[in-house]
């Protein structure tokens, strides 16, 4: 009797260890649970936290599916650990907004052979083996702020500083790229640029190195909001912000589009986090439904113009 008490003992606690198991894989409604793995990058910037919120945002509507967030601290080791880690952990799907392209394409092979589907949010990898890419042709939004600098300073031979985004990221390069080719053949001249890694300290930094070293800069092109409201501070501390215009990019509702509203940006031209595009795409993938290879954001530019009427979109 004793050996049957104590067998009937072991059966209950391995019962009550695999229901325990399980209640983290089952919705409230019963059914099963879909874990997702988000990795981000970098938390340090408000765009980045941004894009975290709109993901936990719309992933709160569908009960069926969970969201497990890991943040490298702008570390693209730690990075690929953590998508080793959710390849070990076995999670259905994995979102990812790469540091870097080059050193994060290789784990995002490993999850695919696993059998993980992969979306890739906001900045490209080296290859495209992954199931889909969501993020804004940062190209393009670079190429219409250098349009509209040339708009807006073409003829006047004007001095600009170049802060820019991490250069071994797609949309550092891109955002570069982009604006080079808008201005080629005008007057604009970039006197001035930096790689300041999308933080605005860096650019803070790097933008009294460059008062220090021109007394004449027109304009200032942040790739980031982050990036122009450095300047603009290191530009203020010098009496110079009312020589200067500043222009970025993100237009977050409570960063760039309100700088423009208070007179701090002269523009900024919106770069939509998809993170809620992500949410739905992954319930797509999630439910055998085939899906783009590739989704391409749209973008809009806020000025003093035209603001408070949500901005005007970009061709």
């Amino acid at each position: 009797m004793k050996k049957y008490g104590i067998m009937m003992m072991l059966v209950l606690i391995s019962v009550t260890l695999f229901a325990n198991g399980q209640s983290d894989t089952q919705a409230d409604n019963g059914k099963e649970q879909y874990v997702i793995g988000m990795s981000q990058c970098n938390l340090g910037e408000p765009w980045r936290v941004q894009m975290n919120a709109d993901v936990k945002k719309e992933a709160e509507k569908y009960p069926e599916i969970k969201v497990v967030y890991k943040d490298a601290q702008n570390d693209t080791l730690k990075q690929r650990a953590h998508v080793e880690e959710f390849v070990s952990m076995g999670v259905d799907l994995l979102i990812i907004s790469p540091k870097e392209a080059q050193p994060l394409t290789e784990p995002v092979a490993k999850a695919m052979e696993a059998g993980i589907p992969v979306i890739v949010l906001d900045r490209d990898l080296v290859s495209d083996n992954y199931t889909q890419f969501i993020g804004a042709d940062n190209v393009k939004i670079g190429k219409a702020l250098g349009e509209w600098v040339v708009s807006e300073l073409g003829g006047q031979n004007a001095k600009v500083v170049e802060l820019m985004g991490l250069q071994t990221s797609t949309p550092g390069q891109d955002r570069h790229n982009g604006f080079t080719d808008a201005i080629k053949g005008s007057d604009i001249e970039v006197i001035f640029n930096a790689d300041v890694k999308w933080l605005e300290p860096n650019a803070r930094t790097e933008m009294e190195s460059a008062l220090a070293r021109f007394d004449d800069i027109d304009l200032v092109y942040g790739h980031n909001d982050p990036a122009a409201h450095g300047a603009y501070l290191a530009a203020k501390a010098a009496g110079r912000e009312n020589d200067i215009m500043f222009v970025g990019i993100d237009a977050l509702p409570h960063e760039g589009v309100a700088y423009v509203k208070d007179g701090i940006l002269n523009a900024t031209f919106q770069y939509p986090t998809g993170g809620d595009v992500a949410i739905r795409e992954a319930l797509k993938i999630l439910n055998g439904e085939s899906v783009e290879k590739r989704i391409v954001l749209g973008s809009r530019i806020f000025t003093a113009d035209n603001v408070n009427q949500g901005g005007a979109a970009i061709d």
